[in-house]
């Protein structure tokens, strides 16, 4: 495993934050330049320096400013130019966690859409891990290889053109025909910093060929070796249609995840995943609910006690109020001001010593966001049996 860099060199990938809630990225290209509503910032700025540092624009006086971040997973996910929906940072850490998910493991994800889950998979099973990620677009399909290659990542990640489902043949359409291909060019979305320069297109190229490019043939599967993967991950709008080829490439005691953001598909994938040989299914819906959490000063506790009237006195005050005197507790008080200053300003110094100290009147206290974040999918989860099951193509 090649340790990261402290510092940030040509051709790197550089998260800039912009402010709490927006992220972009950009590619550390000599002599370019990202500009934003807080101004132009040169990348030569960027070389040589620390992930983490702040860099000031050079127009507007420097007083715009933005911080360089080294990517992660979650930050690439806030950051990367959307192609599809994407697997968000809640969801993604259940998926993880419940595939039990290990370093070296060899995984099946279908499909790839914009890479963010890619990325998050790719973490838990480096160094020595591999991932086959499965996308029937092609367009999506070259752009996540580009992507996976910038990143450092191609060693652990192959991209396969292909229909994990089987669509066509189901359809009974020839997986060569063009007419039957759909063509989601105009679903993809290029970002401004995408790189496309004579290098990236020569790595991609080779990474392409040493991947030895496939087509769909419409047939289905996982195109694996039977019992190959430790776990497969389903983000289909159909996915029981793949759990037959699921069956059949997953290891004895694997792990599958399905995605899903409509509890139908949720039903159909459960019949599909106890028919082909999987047990201890569990359906989970995560709801994120963030907190602002800061400490809140409050007055010290009161330590005098109160006065508490006798019967005595309750029935003489009543006697007196009727008879329209004033009552003897006001002439107590009339009487006393000077004991009542005194008691004010033993009040006074006490909450002031509270004060001073900063424990008696800071809690540390938590506060719901007014808004939560709303259904994102249902993620169900299986442990695959023990007897092996044929591969469906053969049938």
């Amino acid at each position: 495993k090649i340790p990261p860099r402290p510092t940030i060199q040509p051709n790197d990938l550089v998260v800039v934050f912009e402010s709490f809630n927006d992220l972009n990225f950009v590619y550390a290209t000599p002599n370019a330049i990202f500009s934003n509503r807080n101004g132009h910032f040169h990348h030569n700025d960027f070389l040589g320096k620390p992930f983490g540092c702040k860099i000031r624009s050079r127009n507007n006086a420097g007083y715009g400013f933005l911080y360089l971040l080294r990517p992660t997973p979650e930050l690439w996910m806030r950051s990367l130019p959307h192609r599809t929906q994407i697997v968000h940072e809640l969801d993604a850490s259940m998926i993880v966690h419940y595939l039990n998910l290990t370093p070296n493991m060899v995984v099946c994800e279908s499909g790839t859409g914009s890479g963010a889950m890619s990325h998050v998979i790719l973490r838990s099973i480096a160094p020595k891990g591999k991932l086959h990620t499965y996308e029937f677009n092609k367009v999506r399909v070259e752009k996540a290889r580009r992507e996976f290659v910038g990143h450092g990542l191609g060693h652990l990640v192959q991209v396969h053109w292909r229909d994990v489902c089987g669509k066509k043949k189901l359809l009974g359409m020839d997986g060569t025909n063009e007419e039957n291909t759909i063509d989601y060019s105009r679903d993809a979305t290029t970002s401004g910093d995408e790189r496309t320069d004579d290098s990236d297109a020569a790595n991609a190229k080779n990474n392409t060929e040493a991947q030895e490019e496939e087509e769909d043939d419409g047939n289905g599967g996982f195109q694996l070796p039977q019992a190959t993967a430790h776990a497969i991950f389903l983000d289909l709008p159909e996915p029981w249609l793949a759990v037959p080829h699921a069956a059949y490439a997953i290891k004895p005691t694997g792990r599958i995840c399905s995605y899903s953001p409509c509890m139908e598909q949720t039903q159909r994938t459960v019949a599909a995943l106890r028919q082909h040989g999987f047990h201890s299914l569990r359906t989970v819906e995560a709801r994120l609910k963030e907190y602002f959490v800061d400490e809140v000063e409050f007055d010290p506790v009161p330590t005098e006690l109160p006065v508490i009237p006798t019967e005595e006195t309750t029935a003489s005050m009543e006697k007196e109020r009727s008879e329209g005197q004033p009552s003897t507790l006001q002439q107590q008080t009339k009487q006393q001001p000077k004991d009542e200053t005194e008691s004010s300003g033993i009040r006074s110094k006490r909450k002031k010593i509270g004060s001073d100290s900063g424990n008696t009147n800071k809690v540390l206290c938590a506060r719901p966001f007014p808004q939560m974040r709303g259904h994102t999918a249902f993620l169900t989860f299986a442990t695959a049996g023990n007897a092996p099951l044929p591969d469906p193509n053969a049938s």
